[in-house]
């Protein structure tokens, strides 16, 4: 019996891969991935001879065992996506993040991963089109792709996800309009970031018609009419650093409202009584032609004379009194 018990124990030390979770298919992904990237020290956990479910940035499922999820961030990573990402088919997770040396183009094999949930790549050197292949990723319900080098225009299929609830296209060099088919999203009317990127023209009159619980589209070339944005259900407007001209007194302001920049445009008229009831946030109107007296209010208190100054007659705490007409 003792002898048979040697036997397995040895069996097994000799044989470390009986005892292992990872599908051999998946590791023979992640290791091309690796030598793809030039075998960085950030990923010195990915050795052939140990278990992938237990490498840094990697997870597998804990019943199936496949990869479900690819983490890679925060390394000293030079190269290009590796195409071989679309070859891990249950991948419902997957991040490049702060890796400033990645460089190249978003590669069409990610549309492969049809149970991707949530995918992020951000805060790298990405450059080229935003693709529209990535809306055949049916399943996606957050997509994060800021802080890069892409340009172009924003792909019109992107309203057409039936689950998506965050987009962030946010810090690159994007031009052209929103696109009309924005006025109609598939699924659910997702948090929307636009910001710091060259997009040009008015807004479609039509975008009024969507739920906005978010939307950042500050730091672009945007004019026209933005007054059409406050809905029922608004929490976030930040319109900053545009050319917007509307009247803002005639803005019926949701109650839900906690955050609302609107500084640095064109916008008239005075701000509305309604503004005291809010529990706001924050709170900047400054450097627009707006006029009048600031509405008294506990909640308005709270914000100083930056939050109002360079208008074209404001008045009242925190700035100068109003005049006695």
């Amino acid at each position: 019996m003792k002898a048979l018990l040697h036997f397995i124990v040895g069996f097994l030390i000799l044989s470390p891969s009986l005892g292992e979770l990872c599908n051999t298919e998946d590791k023979k992904v992640l290791l091309k991935i690796k030598k793809a990237l030039h075998n960085p020290y950030h990923l010195v956990s990915w050795d052939p001879k140990t278990d992938c479910c237990t490498w840094y940035c990697v997870h597998c499922h804990d019943t199936t065992h496949r990869i479900d999820q690819l983490n890679i961030f925060s390394g000293d990573i030079n190269g290009q996506i590796p195409p071989e990402v679309g070859d891990l088919p249950f991948l419902d997770y997957l991040v490049f993040r702060k890796l400033t040396n990645l460089t190249g183009t978003i590669p069409p094999t990610i549309a492969k991963l049809k149970n991707l949930v949530s995918l992020t790549l951000s805060w790298t050197d990405l450059s080229g089109p935003v693709p529209g292949f990535l809306s055949q990723l049916k399943n996606l319900d957050y997509l994060d792709l800021s802080f890069n080098k892409l340009s172009g225009t924003i792909p019109s299929s992107f309203s057409s996800f039936p689950k998506l609830r965050t987009l962030h296209l946010d810090r690159n060099k994007l031009t052209g309009s929103i696109p009309e088919s924005f006025e109609s999203f598939r699924g659910e009317v997702p948090d929307l970031f636009l910001s710091h990127n060259q997009l040009a023209g008015k807004l479609p009159v039509s975008l009024g018609k969507m739920q906005f619980r978010t939307i950042d589209l500050s730091w672009n070339r945007l004019q026209g009419d933005g007054s059409m944005l406050f809905n029922t259900q608004t929490m976030v407007i930040i319109l900053s650093r545009n050319s917007f001209e509307f009247d803002l007194s005639k803005v019926k302001l949701p109650i839900s409202l906690v955050w609302l920049d609107l500084s640095h445009n064109r916008i008239r008229g005075s701000l509305p009584a309604g503004l005291a009831r809010l529990q706001l946030q924050f709170l900047n109107v400054s450097y627009n032609s707006l006029c009048g007296k600031i509405p008294d209010g506990e909640e308005l208190g709270r914000f100083d004379s930056s939050s109002y100054f360079h208008n074209r007659c404001l008045c009242g705490a925190p700035l100068q009194p109003c005049k006695l007409k």
